[in-house]
């Protein structure tokens, strides 16, 4: 299957760049570039791409604003954001509008191309340095306070959960793959993806990424 991708950017040259680097892997095909964000709704909404390339840092609207209305739409494409900051508030922001990945510009061609065929198979990608930047930020932050309607519906969901299920999602919220996880629990990676893949159902997540934001909403990061 041939992956379309969308690359949204205001950088010129690194649009160039990027597109030359996925022009010679197998299996993609870039169809559009948008250099803002309301450029980057319209392509989307017009090319239908697999998955999109999205900049955070973009003139008209950014990179958060474009993937939330992208996902409101509900267009099929998972939106990948690269952008240089370690910053929360954007991990954070990405993740809440319905980011499917996200990853540092400074990821080899390589990570990038693999990256865009784990989205376009419907999984979900965390860089573990920003990973591990969120957790930090979340572990320094007063718990939430209990009693609203989001934390009550987040801790009925965690709540159908087994021992083992909570386990796995902490370890996803960390930015660790299914193998990884097979290899921290001593268990086989098949079982691994069983677990994700019940843990989504039970906890109403789209993917992984979405999975990541009800660990961190509930608390469920400060255990």
């Amino acid at each position: 299957m041939t992956v379309r991708v969308l690359i949204a950017d205001d950088d010129a040259l690194l649009r160039a760049g990027v597109a030359v680097v996925l022009g010679s892997a197998e299996g993609i095909d870039v169809i559009g570039e948008a250099a803002d964000g309301i450029q980057a709704v319209r392509l989307c909404q017009a090319l239908d791409p697999d998955v999109v390339l999205m900049d955070i840092r973009m003139p008209g609207i950014d990179g958060i604003e474009a993937t939330r209305r992208i996902v409101a739409a509900g267009l099929a494409a998972h939106i990948l954001v690269l952008t240089t900051f370690h910053q929360d508030e954007y991990v954070w922001g990405a993740l809440r509008a319905g980011a499917s990945g996200f990853l540092l510009k400074r990821a080899s061609p390589e990570r990038l191309i693999d990256a865009i065929h784990l989205l376009a198979a419907g999984d979900a990608l965390l860089d573990p340095s920003v990973t591990r930047d969120l957790i930090k930020q979340f572990a320094a932050l007063p718990a939430a306070l209990p009693g609203s309607g989001a934390a009550t519906t987040q801790a009925r969901r965690l709540a159908e959960l087994t021992d083992r299920e909570v386990q796995v999602l902490h370890l996803v919220a960390e930015g660790y793959s299914n193998a990884e996880i097979a290899g921290l629990l001593t268990i086989a990676e098949s079982t691994a993806k069983t677990h994700v893949k019940r843990i989504l159902t039970k906890i109403d997540a789209r993917d992984r990424a979405q999975a990541v934001v009800v660990a961190y909403q509930s608390g469920l990061m400060r255990q």
